[in-house]
């Protein structure tokens, strides 16, 4: 009996713990489920309004003189004079005498070619004289038709001859004289010297590098792209409102400094390698007193070209762009629909639209990963920032 107790006591337990479970179970009440609300995604917009757009087309190059020669000696010579302003850097004057050549041997040959001058007009007069004698003894004594000879007419021709020949020299010889004195061709700067003091230099001798400061020019690629946004002076065009405004920019001296100019041509090819168009800028009187930083030749410049203005269009950040071509707008109840756009033209930080359908829209300019036509999403409010850029 014992046994049987020990044995079937623990049963007992067991089942009595099982049923108390099972009828706690059967009390319990089952929570009915909350349905879960999904967020809707936030986007911030911009309104598309109409409105005019002006162009600025951008590149950038670099500065260089319009005009820029060689300044070389014509008469052989000892250097006895150098002007203080014959230096890299100088600034000179047009008709300034920049160098001078020891004149004394090319004064020797004026002296001796105004002799010469001297020589030939008194032969000169001596044939006419000759020739008068000539011609009243043949009148008297003579008969028939006088042979030129007999007249003395080839003596005072070739007399004449070499008075017009020792004047030629004499005004080579006075012209040589005058060239010992190098002047500037125009007012402007030297880049650079090649001749010292008590140099001796032969004719053709280059001396120095001069550049004139009256324009300045910048050479500036556009792409094929860009042409048709800007007004391009054609060939011969002299009408200066048809030259487009330049603005130019650079970083000098720790600051950023502008100036104006205008595009006044274009250059006769294309690249073959960049298939850019050149088209060349200038700006006058660069080194003027009164700007503030000169335009210096050798400056890198970035240049902002005036160009056309387009009416009527849309201007939205880069950001609204999508693919390509499409953008995201909302409808009145904030539904996203997906609009494909014609691009007029793609800029750093805003695209210009012609999409008539999208004027007054709300666009999407926030990053969206996943987008379906249709789908609702929460907007934050126009961003005036954005639409106003």
């Amino acid at each position: 009996m014992k046994t049987l107790f020990k044995i079937l006591l623990p049963l007992v337990v067991l089942a009595a713990g099982a049923a108390a479970a099972l009828q706690l179970a059967a009390q319990r009440e089952v929570p009915e489920p909350e349905p879960r609300e999904v967020p809707l995604p936030s986007v911030r917009t911009v309104l598309a309004e109409p409105t005019d757009h002006e162009v600025w087309v951008t590149s950038r190059g670099t500065v260089v003189p319009r005009t820029e020669s060689q300044l070389v000696v014509e008469v052989p010579g000892r250097v006895v004079r150098i002007s203080p302003d014959l230096v890299s850097g100088g600034f000179f004057e047009a008709g300034e005498v920049l160098l001078e050549i020891d004149p004394r041997d090319l004064e020797l040959a004026v002296a001796q070619a105004e002799l010469d001058v001297a020589r030939s007009r008194r032969r000169l007069a001596e044939e006419e004289a000759d020739a008068e004698v000539a011609r009243r003894e043949w009148e008297t004594l003579g008969t028939g038709e006088p042979t030129p000879l007999t007249l003395r007419e080839p003596q005072v021709a070739e007399a004449r001859a070499q008075v017009a020949a020792a004047e030629a020299l004499l005004e080579r010889a006075r012209r040589d004289l005058a060239r010992t004195r190098v002047t500037a061709p125009f007012s402007g700067r030297v880049r650079d010297k090649r001749v010292d003091l008590g140099q001796y230099v032969q004719p053709g001798t280059p001396v120095a590098t001069l550049y004139a400061t009256d324009v300045a020019e910048v050479r500036l690629p556009l792409a094929d792209g860009e042409l048709a946004f800007v007004e391009l002076p054609v060939a011969g065009l002299r009408d200066a409102e048809k030259r487009p405004e330049v603005e130019l920019v650079a970083h000098f001296a720790g600051d950023r400094r502008s100036w104006t100019g205008r595009v006044v041509r274009t250059e006769g090819e294309i690249d073959p390698r960049t298939r850019m168009v050149m088209t060349v800028a200038e700006v006058r009187e660069p080194y003027d007193p009164s700007r503030v930083v000169p335009l210096a030749i050798g400056m890198f410049v970035e240049a902002r070209i005036r160009g056309v203005l387009l009416e009527d269009v849309l201007v939205l950040p880069r950001e609204a762009l999508r693919e390509g071509d499409r953008v995201y707008a909302l409808d009145e109840e904030d539904r996203l629909l997906v609009r494909e756009v014609r691009v007029l033209r793609a800029e750093r930080d805003r695209v210009v639209l012609r999409a008539e359908e999208l004027a007054g829209a709300r666009v999407v300019v926030s990053p969206l990963e996943l987008v379906t036509d249709g789908m609702r999403v929460r907007d934050l409010g126009v961003d005036l920032g954005e639409a106003s850029r």
